[in-house]
């Protein structure tokens, strides 16, 4: 019978290792982000941005896996620190555009290093870091 169970015992997820790490990557991306004065889901927001310059809230919810509830008050705390502009689309007024700003991009600059830093507080090497990436991805467009 306790065999029956074993599929519930923590040690048999895959699910909470994926949870623990993600849990503690932020943990640890957390005093550089502090540096620039950005959340990790912020920083994550703006590296899109960085990329892309200018999209509506429903492709960056697509790019970050998030929805428009969790992205508009990160949205509008961006706004306010100035890195980026809200403004509806002039084709579809239902839709939200986001366009990084000047100070948006100047953040950038501060945030360039971060990258680098984090690698080397992970213990994996190059290798290992592309299967684990390329793992995870297939999880996610599964």
């Amino acid at each position: 019978m306790a065999e029956t169970y074993d599929v519930l015992k923590l040690e048999n997820q895959l699910c909470f290792p994926l949870y623990a790490c993600a849990k503690e990557i932020v943990r640890i991306y957390r005093p550089f982000l502090d540096e620039i004065g950005l959340t990790y889901t912020q920083y994550i927001a703006m590296m899109v941005l960085w990329e892309k310059k200018q999209v509506s809230v429903k492709e960056l919810g697509e790019f970050l896996y998030l929805d428009s509830g969790t992205l508009t008050p990160v949205l509008k705390k961006l706004e306010q620190k100035g890195y980026i502009k809200r403004c509806r689309s002039k084709e579809d007024e239902r839709v939200l555009i986001v366009t990084l700003t000047e100070s948006g991009e100047e953040l950038k600059k501060q945030a360039v290093e971060i990258p680098t830093q984090m690698g080397k507080c992970v213990a994996l090497d190059e290798e290992e870091a592309r299967t684990l990436y390329r793992l995870l991805y297939k999880i996610l467009n599964a």
